[in-house]
């Protein structure tokens, strides 16, 4: 009787620790997931960041060089402005005509000035002709 009974208790040893083991062995595959999930969630996490400051970066660029064709354009009307007050305003608008009629070589050709100058454009386009 006691060795049936000794024999019962190493049975129910070992199926308990079978169970553990295999209790144990759940535990760790569980963590295991959870460790690889969070692992992706963050690699996840810093390509959305690094997607996030390259894109920064990039209207970053694209407002600096805004703001320098805003200023480059404002510049450009400024001496525009002055240059046609100048006394070599006549001449260059002069050279200007006759190379772009030279450019298109005998098309028909209408030539439209800026409001205002029209008496100007017509003496270019007269010195520019001949």
């Amino acid at each position: 009787a006691r060795e049936k009974a000794k024999e019962i208790m190493t049975k129910r040893e070992e199926e308990f620790n079978i169970e553990k083991l295999r209790m144990v062995e759940s535990g760790k595959a569980k963590i295991r997931e959870e460790y690889e999930r969070k692992e992706k969630e963050i690699e996840v996490k810093k390509r959305i960041d690094q997607s996030n400051h390259v894109r920064e970066a990039r209207l970053s660029i694209l407002a600096e060089r805004e703001r320098a064709l805003g200023m480059l354009k404002d510049e450009a009307q400024k001496r525009i402005g002055a240059l046609i007050q100048s006394k070599k305003y006549p001449a260059l608008l002069e050279s200007l005509i006759a190379e772009g009629l030279i450019r298109l070589e005998g098309t028909a050709v209408n030539v439209r000035g800026v409001e205002g100058q029209a008496n100007q454009v017509e003496k270019a386009l007269a010195g520019a002709v001949k």
